[in-house]
C-alpha cells in the first residue's frame, strides 16, 4: 500500500513444503546450471581454482590422522546418532555436515584467523537486479552461512576477469530464460543481506546447503541443487555488492567471493562464486564467474547391519567406498582466505 507496484520475477527458495527453486508446490523442478548462468550472467568454470586446489595438495593444511577422524564423522551421523536400522537423510545429513564443520574448526590454533568467523543460520537474503528489462529477485532462508570479518580475494587475476568480456553467454531462443520463474507483485526493490549494518562478521565467506529431504520427489537432485547454490552466492555477493557499491552498476574494484557446498549427505557439490560486475542488464562486457565441482562422494554407502545370505556375510557393516580427497575439498574451501 502507498507504493507503485512492478512486477517481478523471483527465483525463491524459502521453507516452504516442496522445497522447490522455481515457483510453488506442485510445479516442476526445471531450473538448471544453464538457466543459473544466464540468470546472473556468469562463466562456468569446470573444476575448483587453483588457489583452493593448492591448500587442499598441502600436507600442512591437513589434519592429524584425518581420514580416521573424518569416517569417525560419518559414523557417527549414520549409525551413533540414531538407532534407526536405515537412518533417515534428515537425521544424519545435517549432522555429517555439523561434525565436519567442528573437524574444520580445530584448525583454528594453527590458522589464528579462523576465530575471526561466525555461523549464521535461518537469516533472509533479499537481491534485486535487473535482466534485459526484467526485473528479478532472489529471496528466502539459504541454509547456513559462515561470515567473515575479512573478505575472501578474488581467485581470478585482472586479466581473467578482463578476457569475460569476449565471452558469450548461451541463450535459450526462442524459450526466455524467466519462463519458469515465479511471478510476483513488489513495492520495494531492496537488497538486504539478512545481517544488521554493525554485525561484526560482515563479509559472507561459505553457504552450507543441506538437501535432507527423505522424499525423493521433494529433494533436489545434483543440478538443481547447484544451480540453487549458485542463485544464493549470487544473491549474497550482489547483496553485499550494494552495500560497499552502490546500486549504480559497475565493474567491481574489489570483487567479492563467495563460496558454497551442497550436499545430501553422501554426495557432495562444491562451488567458488565471483562477483566481477553489477551491470547485469545486457550480455555485453565483463561476467561474473563460477567454479564448480560436482558429484564428490564422500562415500558409496554406509551399512548398519551386514547382508547375510544362505548364513555367509556378502557385505559387511560399515562406511563401504570412503573417499579422502572430499573432505580435503571441503576442509580446503574453510581455509579458504585464512591460508
Amino acid at each position: 500500500r502507498g507504493g507503485s507496484r512492478r512486477a517481478l520475477r523471483r527465483a525463491r527458495c524459502g521453507p516452504g513444503r516442496c522445497g522447490r527453486w522455481c515457483g510453488g508446490p506442485g510445479r516442476p523442478r526445471s531450473c538448471r546450471v544453464k538457466q543459473a548462468l544466464w540468470l546472473t550472467k556468469t562463466k562456468l568454470m569446470k573444476g575448483l581454482p587453483p588457489k583452493v586446489l593448492s591448500i587442499m595438495d598441502d600436507l600442512a593444511n591437513q589434519l592429524e590422522n584425518q581420514d580416521e577422524r573424518v569416517r569417525n564423522a560419518i559414523f557417527h551421523a549414520c549409525f551413533w546418532a540414531t538407532t534407526e536400522v536405515v537412518p533417515r537423510r534428515k537425521t544424519y545429513c545435517p549432522i555429517l555436515v555439523e561434525d565436519l564443520l567442528h573437524l574444520c574448526r580445530t584448525m583454528t590454533s594453527k590458522f589464528p584467523s579462523l576465530s575471526k568467523r561466525m555461523l549464521g543460520r535461518n537469516y533472509s537474503l533479499t537481491a534485486t537486479w535487473e535482466r534485459e528489462s526484467v526485473l528479478l529477485q532472489v529471496h528466502g532462508l539459504n541454509g547456513m552461512l559462515l561470515n567473515a570479518m575479512n573478505p575472501i580475494q578474488p581467485v581470478a587475476s585482472k586479466d581473467e576477469i578482463l578476457a569475460t568480456e569476449n565471452y558469450t553467454l548461451e541463450t535459450f531462443y526462442p524459450i526466455s530464460p524467466t519462463i519458469d520463474l515465479q511471478d510476483v507483485n513488489v513495492y520495494e526493490e531492496k537488497n538486504d543481506t539478512g545481517f544488521r549494518e554493525d554485525y561484526p562478521y560482515p563479509h559472507p565467506h561459505t553457504l552450507y546447503f543441506m538437501e535432507s529431504n527423505n522424499l525423493r520427489s521433494y529433494r533436489f537432485r545434483p543440478e538443481p541443487l547447484q544451480a540453487k547454490m549458485l542463485m544464493f552466492a549470487f544473491g549474497n555477493a550482489l547483496a553485499k555488492a550494494r552495500i560497499l557499491y552502490g546500486d549504480e552498476p559497475r565493474v567491481l574494484e574489489q570483487p567479492i567471493v563467495v563460496q558454497s557446498i551442497g550436499t545430501d549427505g553422501r554426495v557432495f557439490q562444491f562451488m567458488v562464486f565471483q562477483l566481477n560486475t553489477t551491470e547485469l542488464a545486457s550480455n555485453d562486457g565483463v561476467k561474473n564467474l563460477v567454479w564448480i565441482d560436482s558429484d564428490q562422494l564422500m562415500y558409496e554407502y554406509a551399512q548398519r547391519i551386514p547382508s547375510i545370505r544362505k548364513k555367509v556375510v556378502t557385505v559387511p557393516a560399515g562406511i563401504h567406498g570412503y573417499d579422502p580427497d572430499t573432505f580435503k575439498k571441503f576442509l580446503a574451501l574453510y581455509l579458504h582466505g585464512a591460508v
